[in-house]
């Protein structure tokens, strides 16, 4: 699944992303808020179970976007959003459906500092999961034996050993 994801240490609040979205939807999908110096991009997540398509009473919200003609601007979605990525202007519902006519979303080619990405989660997941497993393997390590297993000792266990060989 591809997801658009914020890098709000990257953001320097030009606010690009926000009128490139607004020149070609009408309305921005993207809002760049600043808290104490730092700007922060709030976007749809594109949630599993959607808040706002599950209360939306006309049945206007989908993964697809809002349909326009269904919405009656009645700000539940708005409500219920827990990132606030949801706007209500013109009396209609909008938030961002991250471009599925174009190959890269307009927010996206706006922004020069590359602080908004379109990432294949299944494919980061795997890149992190394997990055865990060569940690825990040290594989790679050029120094490594082939012989070499993983060893995990508790705090217990290390203790007891500095104790027998103490003893001894």
């Amino acid at each position: 699944m591809e997801k658009i994801i914020i890098q709000p240490d990257l953001c320097d609040g030009c606010n690009d992303c926000q009128e490139a979205c607004a020149q070609l939807h009408g309305t921005s999908g993207i809002l760049v808020r600043e808290v104490e110096g730092s700007f922060y991009p709030i976007i749809c997540q594109q949630c599993e179970d959607a808040p706002c398509e599950l209360i939306c009473p006309t049945e206007a919200i989908s993964k697809d976007g809002i349909e326009k003609d269904k919405c009656i601007g009645c700000g539940l979605c708005m409500m219920v959003c827990p990132f606030g990525a949801v706007v209500i202007h013109e009396r209609k519902a909008h938030k961002c459906n991250q471009c599925p006519d174009l190959e890269t979303p307009a927010c996206i080619k706006a922004c020069s500092k590359r602080a908004i990405a379109k990432v294949d989660t299944d494919k980061l997941q795997a890149e992190r999961q394997l990055k865990h497993i060569e940690k825990m393997t040290s594989l790679g390590n050029k120094k490594k034996k082939s012989s070499d297993l993983i060893k995990v000792m508790t705090a217990n266990t290390r203790a007891k050993k500095s104790l027998e060989k103490e003893a001894e």
